[in-house]
């Protein structure tokens, strides 16, 4: 498969994560377009890799795949952040019984 699919698939998904967290106002629905925003650079991160997976290369094998590790460095940072921000938003639903964001711009006063 060409690295132009992957280029565009994760073009789509980015704008996808990008228009959803800009233009909703459910703190869930925005927490999982950031989501999908580092999941399609991440898919980029790991074709890039593969597209310059070659035995010929001058750093060895061990500079293929160090992308690969990177991208899974991100999805254990990803993991965490999902933890507390769920915690986050679960108790702001607990608080305030809303998870609309506009609504949080009220506790600054």
């Amino acid at each position: 498969m060409e690295i132009k699919w992957y280029i565009f698939l994760s073009l789509v998904l980015f704008c996808i994560g990008i228009i959803g967290a800009l233009t909703r106002r459910n703190s869930i629905i925005v927490f999982m377009c950031i989501e999908l925003m580092l999941n399609s650079v991440n898919l980029l991160l790991v074709a890039f890799s593969k597209m310059h997976l070659t035995p010929v290369n001058a750093f060895g094998p061990a500079m293929a795949t160090s992308a690969q590790i990177f991208v899974f460095f991100i999805m254990i940072v990803a993991a965490a952040e999902v933890s507390v921000g769920l915690a986050i938003i679960v108790m702001l639903y607990r608080n305030t019984r809303s998870i609309d964001i506009n609504f949080l711009n009220r506790l600054k006063n």
